[in-house]
């Protein structure tokens, strides 16, 4: 059995020790890195909800000028219905 001297067992203590902190250091900063990259993924999904939500609530607005105008041709009509009716009870 190869014998190892005491300064070489050391050294290989403080090496291991060393290992062990830089290891801790790292899975601490790809945790902190996980959980970052969980909250903005989340953060991008709810956008993209909401995005989605908008353009199905306004896909359809274009319609609006259209029911105004018909809206007006309706007021019209009736304007001419009570005009007539009014103008034959006289």
């Amino acid at each position: 059995m190869l014998a190892l001297t005491s300064g070489v067992t050391i050294a290989w203590w403080v090496a291991l020790a060393v290992g062990l902190v830089v290891l801790l250091v790292a899975t601490a900063l790809l945790e902190t890195l996980r959980r970052t990259v969980v909250a903005v993924d989340a953060g991008v999904s709810d956008v993209w909800t909401m995005g989605k939500r908008v353009a199905q609530n306004t896909q359809t607005t274009h319609l609006l000028h259209t029911t105004k105008a018909r809206g007006v041709e309706l007021l019209g009509e009736l304007e001419q219905h009570a005009a007539m009716a009014g103008g034959s009870e006289r």
